[in-house]
Formats: structure tokens, C-alpha cells, sequence
């Protein structure tokens, strides 16, 4: 990763099984990452490079964020693989405050589907640039321009093809160049990597005829026209703002269109951006900066937080994104959030699991900080004691909680461990109760638990019970003095918690509650989420 290569930090959306990590696997082939782009689980029992943990394997799906760093094209590309279910959305969300574009995969048989909806909302909030790829043509689809109406209709973004699909399921002979006028074969060639090029400069060309057919070609020409008379020049400057996505069609299963969509996201990537950040004191009173990749001191902000993947040595990973400056191995960084100085000897680049030391790192760049328990989600860096904190990376309350317990009471201090690391990775959240001591887990999504289940056992070797508890939500607290907290404490012991950094919660049981209790006592400020305020 020469410091002359511009950056690409860009990431994958889909809904579940539109065939993302499918693409992530094709996109490391082109990036020289993985020597074979096969399926994503076959027979032989490979799987995707992105999918490391073990409950990844054995469900097929993606559970945690990976981050892959490669070279093509001459750029630097950083391309994070997102979970695409609805319960992993935090780790999603997180994601998307740390890159500058993003690649959308469409399931061509079913259009846009709800969690790309959802996603496309948090790309919204930052105007960030998407190119968007329709799935699965080597099956039966939708009508291009029924695809087409479908994504610019439900997610207000303005399609512009640049290549179109000849055909569709067992009918597919490849796809449409608009710029380069060339067809590219999807069955007929010899390298599935490398399509066979047919000029189609002059489409009553002979050869065009024969390697198309008459119905096809007619629907070609057809399709070709409307393109033309209704659908606008691709402009930069759109996409940039977020206006307008390029389209493209293929099959990321057969690598169909992948090399096309990858060689347009080198082109049109926009490189690092400025990012708005805080003064001290941090809180709602707070003066906005805006810091730009060129300012000569480095600042970078954790984004992800991943423990254990590195099961024999326990390890935990920060993933932190370069905002500015350039950072060097032996560094001695500024942590804003504790005011400490902490050298940096072993910083990690990575390709999902695998990973090597990086000497530097610049604007763009993903690196990995060797973590014993003392970062957050959202910590800010700088070099040289330089007070700001970066803003935009959202948090989010629970609304699913469970009550864990040890069944080998034996293990209760290994189970408090494993939850309190598995939580600070920011999927789930862990609160002890202050009246009982008991552990309760919450979470957004129900998936999470089964996550947590499966990794206690499996990487930290303690079985426990879970147990459903009827909650609506929390809320984090804030006190005028010791003598109201104090006095609160004591009016709502029952529902009274502190999550793992030691502040203090209220456990909401119904919004009804919640309501009375806040008019009871309008001092006390309730918060919705668990952003720290200095």
C-alpha cells in the first residue's frame, strides 16, 4: 500500500442473500487477495475469505464486518464486507460512517427488499456515492427497466446504466458495453474471468446476428433506443453528491460483470474526505471543526471493535480509520477519550482474518490496534495531544434483553468476562443489575443472542442459561449532584443498572413508566443512547 496510491475505502450492502459475499470473494480474485473464486460454500469446504468466524461458515451468512486491503487499478482499496440481516445492523451502520462509497447489490428476481432500504437511509445521511449491481441474471429477473424504475422509486436515486443485459435465466448471452459498444459473451467463453469480446459497434453486423439471435438482438436494439431517448448522461459530479449510481448487470456467482463494476469503482471512487469533528467540553454546546485528510497531524476514530479472532491467543482487535496526517509504526498516539498517550508497536493491515504489520498508514486506511480492554466504539486519536472527537458514528439503545447465568457457577467469572468483551465489540450491550448483581444481555436483534450463545461456547468454553426479560428498552442518566442520584437510586432500585463502563441506567419496563418517571423527576436528564459526554 505505497503512500503514492489513492485511496478506495468503500463497502458492500445488500439484504440478506442478494449474493454480497459472493461478490466480496470475486472482488479479492481481481485484487490478487484469494488464488480461487469459487462458491461461497462448496463441497470441498472452502469459504468465503471475508467469512472467518466459525458460525459464518456453518450458516452461510455474514455475522461480523471484514476488512480486506488490496491493490487494482492503481489504488489503495479497503473494501468492508457488511453483515446484510437486520439483526446485525449496528455493525453495519457503524461501517458505513467509516468509508466513502459503497457498492449495492440488487437481487435482479426481487428488486429492492427491506434491509437495503434501510441501509440506503444511513448513506443517505452522508450523501455517500453508490454503484449499484444487478444479481443473479444467469437466472430468470425482472425487465431491466422494471429493475430500474424499482431502485429510483423506493430509493430515490437516479439509475444510469452502463451496461445492459442481454436476456435473462437460461436465454442470458452477456452484456451490453454503452460505452465501448462490445458485447460481453457469458457462455461461450473460455476463461469464465475473461468474456469473449464481440463488436458491436454496428449491431446488423453479421456476427452480432449469430452470436445473439434475432429475438434477442431485436429486444437489444429496442431496449438500446429507450436507454438512449430516456435515461441521462452519467455525471461525475452526481454521483459524487449521492444523485445519481451507475448500474451495472451480471452474475457475481459466475463473475459475470464483476471485472466491468470493479474497474468502474477504481475510476469514479472518490478518495478520502474531510470529516466534522468536536471541541472539548464534547457535549450539545460543543464547537464544530471540520478536518481535512491533508492536515499534517494524524487523527482516525475506532469504528469496530472485534474480540477473539484470533481464537488460541484471545486477542481483541480495534479497527481504526485514518482521518488525517500519516500515522508510523511506534507512534505514541493520543487517546482523547482517557487523555493518555499510547504507543502503537504492532499495527495490523488485514485481509479478514489474515493480517500483516504495517509500518504507515494515511488518510483512508484501515489499521488494527492490538486492544487489552481500553478502547470504545467512537474513541478519537490524534498525534500530539490534540483534543477533538470525531461525531457521526451512531449508537443505538436495546430493545431485546436476557438475563444469563453460568450453569457451572465455577465459571461465573469466565462468563462475565466473555460477555463484557463480547459486548464492547458494540453488537450487544451488557448491564449487571445493581440490586441482584445479575448480568442481562441486550440487543437489538434476536440473531445477536444466538451469536453471543454460540461464541461463549465456542471461544470461551461456558454454557449458560438465557432467559427472556420483558423489557421495553433503557435509558442512560444524568444528574445534577451525588444527593439526587443518590435519592433516584433509591426510589427505583429495582430497575436500576450500570452497563460495563459504570454508568448508570433506567431500565424501562413499559413507555408508560417511563413517562411517569420522568415528570416525577424532571432534573434528571434520560438518554437514549450510551454516547459519553465529557
Amino acid at each position: 500500500m505505497a503512500d503514492i496510491l489513492p485511496r478506495c475505502t468503500f463497502a458492500i450492502i445488500s439484504h440478506p442473500d442478494a449474493g454480497k459475499t459472493t461478490m466480496t470473494e470475486k472482488l479479492l480474485w481481481f485484487g490478487g487477495v484469494v488464488r480461487e473464486a469459487g462458491m461461497v460454500k462448496s463441497k470441498s469446504g472452502d469459504y468465503a475469505k471475508s467469512d472467518w468466524m466459525e458460525l459464518e461458515k456453518q450458516r452461510g451468512i455474514s455475522i461480523t464486518s471484514s476488512v480486506m486491503s488490496f491493490e487494482y487499478n492503481d489504488r489503495a482499496l479497503h473494501l468492508l464486507d457488511t453483515p446484510g440481516h437486520k439483526d446485525f445492523s449496528e455493525d453495519t451502520y457503524r461501517t458505513l460512517t467509516a468509508v466513502e462509497s459503497v457498492l449495492m447489490m440488487i437481487d435482479s428476481a426481487k428488486g429492492v427488499e427491506t434491509q437495503t432500504i434501510k441501509l440506503m437511509e444511513v448513506c443517505r445521511m452522508r450523501d455517500t456515492p453508490i454503484v449499484t449491481f444487478m444479481n443473479k441474471f444467469d437466472r430468470d429477473t425482472m425487465d431491466p427497466f422494471e429493475l430500474l424504475d424499482n431502485v429510483e422509486s423506493i430509493l430515490k436515486i437516479q439509475c444510469i446504466p452502463m451496461t445492459w443485459p442481454i436476456g435473462s435465466g437460461v436465454d442470458f448471452k452477456g452484456v451490453y458495453d454503452l460505452r465501448t459498444k462490445q458485447i460481453m459473451g457469458f457462455k461461450d467463453a473460455e476463461n469464465p474471468f475473461e468474456p469473449k469480446l464481440v463488436d458491436a459497434t454496428n449491431l446488423d453486423a453479421p456476427h452480432v446476428l449469430s452470436f445473439i439471435g434475432q429475438a434477442l438482438l431485436d429486444k437489444l436494439k429496442e431496449d438500446l433506443e429507450m436507454v438512449d431517448s430516456l435515461i441521462p448522461e452519467f455525471s461525475h459530479e452526481e454521483y459524487l453528491n449521492g444523485i445519481q449510481t451507475p448500474v451495472f448487470f451480471g452474475s457475481a456467482l459466475q463473475n459475470f460483470g464483476v471485472k466491468e463494476l470493479l474497474d468502474k469503482v477504481t475510476e469514479i471512487a472518490p478518495t478520502p474526505k474531510g470529516r466534522n469533528a468536536v471541541l472539548p467540553p464534547f457535549d450539545n454546546t460543543a464547537d464544530e471543526v471540520f478536518i481535512e485528510p491533508s492536515d499534517n497531524e494524524f487523527s482516525g476514530f475506532i469504528f469496530k471493535i472485534q474480540a477473539n479472532m484470533d481464537p488460541k491467543h484471545r486477542d481483541r482487535i480495534s479497527f481504526l480509520r485514518v482521518c488525517s496526517g500519516k500515522f508510523n509504526r511506534n507512534d505514541k498516539i493520543y487517546h482523547v477519550r482517557s487523555g493518555k498517550e499510547i504507543k502503537i508497536a504492532t499495527p495490523l493491515i488485514f485481509q479478514a482474518r489474515d493480517r500483516d504489520i504495517v509500518e504507515e498508514a494515511y488518510p483512508g486506511d484501515i489499521i488494527g490496534l492490538y486492544d487489552t480492554g481500553k478502547y470504545a466504539i467512537g474513541d478519537t486519536f490524534t498525534l500530539g495531544k490534540k483534543k477533538i472527537r470525531y461525531t457521526g458514528i451512531p449508537s443505538f439503545a436495546p430493545e431485546l434483553f436476557m438475563r444469563v447465568t453460568a450453569k457451572d457457577p465455577m465459571k461465573a467469572k469466565h462468563l462475565e468476562k466473555g460477555l463484557s468483551q463480547l459486548s464492547e465489540e458494540g453488537a450487544t450491550q451488557l448491564f449487571i443489575r445493581r440490586t441482584t448483581n445479575e448480568k442481562l444481555l441486550g440487543a437489538v436483534g434476536a440473531l445477536q443472542f444466538e451469536v453471543v450463545k454460540y461464541r461463549l461456547e465456542d471461544e470461551y468454553s461456558v454454557p449458560a442459561t438465557y432467559e427472556s426479560v420483558s423489557w421495553e428498552g433503557v435509558r442512560w442518566l444524568k444528574f445534577a449532584d451525588k444527593k439526587q442520584e443518590d435519592q433516584f437510586c433509591r426510589d427505583y432500585s429495582s430497575v436500576i443498572m450500570e452497563d460495563t463502563h459504570g454508568r448508570l441506567c433506567y431500565a424501562v419496563r413499559t413507555e408508560w413508566d417511563l413517562r411517569l418517571c420522568m415528570e416525577k423527576n424532571p432534573e434528571v436528564k434520560f438518554y437514549k443512547n450510551s454516547d459519553y459526554i465529557d
